[in-house]
């Protein structure tokens, strides 16, 4: 039994190394104030409803760690209920590694990346896979994509920390630049059609 939320990632042995790098001290105070969130707050459905992708790692029962890239519309990884998240599985290589390793190891974790506004989320629970289920799937469902879903992927929350923004690079997607390069061509239609008015009648702003 845990004593903190934390302590899914602070094991004994990476306390021991935080007392020996001089970090135990603030950690500790962490925990005595509440530790990390353990259910889906305002916050971090807000986060989620604007995020186009994450990272979701299990590992095999030997303990063989495996991370894989989801990607899809903003909101696509979404809010189930208050401890749970979900997201429609789409067919992919074949290779079926994460399936593989869910079917013998539940635990698991999401790496939320926000690179434009350089923001993280670390969020460590179990997942499963869900098939046949319809309503479900329906639920999770991603509209503007059009692949067929397959089956879906529930992961159970046991604590969540958002880090700071230290060493992460910003990064902007093509939906999140498109309307400064719009801009940016209207602009630049606008000066090539005063340059060839200018040039067809040379005079008319002398």
């Amino acid at each position: 039994m845990r004593q903190f939320s934390s302590d899914i990632a602070f094991t004994p042995a990476v306390k021991a190394v935080q007392t020996e790098k001089g970090s135990r001290n603030s950690y500790s105070r962490m925990e005595m104030g509440g530790s990390w969130e353990t259910t889906v707050t305002p916050a971090l459905a807000a986060f989620l409803a604007d995020l186009d992708m994450f990272y979701l790692g299990t590992s095999s029962a030997e303990g063989q760690p495996y991370i894989q890239y989801r990607g899809g519309s903003p909101g696509f990884l979404k809010v189930v209920d208050q401890r749970t998240l979900g997201f429609a599985d789409f067919g992919g290589n074949r290779q079926y590694i994460t399936l593989g390793n869910l079917s013998e190891n539940p635990q698991a974790f999401l790496f939320l990346m926000d690179y434009a506004q350089r923001r993280r989320i670390k969020v460590w629970g179990t997942a499963h896979v869900v098939e046949n289920d319809l309503a479900l799937l329906e639920q999770l469902r991603d509209s503007s994509y059009p692949g067929q879903v397959e089956r879906a992927i529930l992961f159970q929350i046991e604590a969540w920390d958002m880090n700071c923004p230290q060493h992460i690079h910003k990064r902007f997607s093509q939906r999140q630049i498109a309307p400064a390069i719009e801009q940016l061509q209207r602009r630049i239609e606008e000066l090539e059609g005063q340059l060839a008015s200018h040039q067809t009648n040379p005079l008319a702003n002398a």
